[in-house]
Order: C-alpha cells, then structure tokens, then sequence
C-alpha cells in the first residue's frame, strides 16, 4: 500500500461499482508536473494543508481505495492514480512513506499496493 496518494489522486466519490467518473479527465499531468501544487495535495493529503475541492474528494476515498487497492476505479482512474503516486515515489519519498503510514498503518495492503502501483494488478 504505499498509499496512494492520490490515490494517487484520483479516486473520487463513493458509487455502488465504480467511483464517479467526475474527475476522469483530472489533468494529472499539470499536477505531477508543478512541484508547488503536488506538494498542496500531498499537504492536503496528510492534513496538514488547505484542500482543493477535487483534494477532499480524493483524500475521503483513498482508505478504501488502498484497502480494496482501487477496485471500485475505473481504467483511466487506475492508470492517473499510478502517474500521481510514482511522481510523489520519485519526488518526495519522504512525504510518500508519511501517506503510507498514514492510509495503511498495520502495512496489511502494502504488497498487493505496490503490485497495483507496478501495473501487476
């Protein structure tokens, strides 16, 4: 479970299946390409920042989506959270293992996480 942080950013509002496709078309690009605003939802993340409204949404769903590693997402989610959380891995470790503890304290989803991070899942 490395978290998922955004969750990987990107797991929206609870659905019977699948999350809302609300914000399938989310820029992530923009998100992991701008340091100062993927350092805002990673602060929104922990709590220890001001949330965007697309930020709270996200932050509400990631347990479940660590949990359940994202089995309510759909393909574009899926493959947007991965972006979202390999940019935090690669650009701010420190902050990714703080979500890690955080989303999944006991580690219990931890290697089925990291596969779904991998593409292995």
């Amino acid at each position: 479970m490395r978290a998922i942080v955004l969750l990987s950013c990107l797991v929206m509002v609870y659905a019977a299946d699948k999350y809302s496709s609300k914000y399938d078309n989310f820029d992530v690009e923009t998100l992991i390409s701008n340091d100062r605003l993927l350092k805002a939802y990673i602060n929104c993340f922990l709590e220890k920042g001001r949330c965007t409204p697309e930020g709270a949404d996200f932050r509400k769903a990631l347990p479940e989506a660590v949990e359940t590693t994202c089995a309510k997402c759909t393909e574009k989610q899926k493959n947007n959270i991965r972006k979202v959380i390999r940019a935090i891995q690669q650009k701010h470790p420190k902050q990714w293992d703080e979500l890690v503890n955080k989303t999944d304290p006991s580690g219990k989803h931890r290697a089925d996480f990291d596969k779904f991070i991998q593409g292995s899942s």
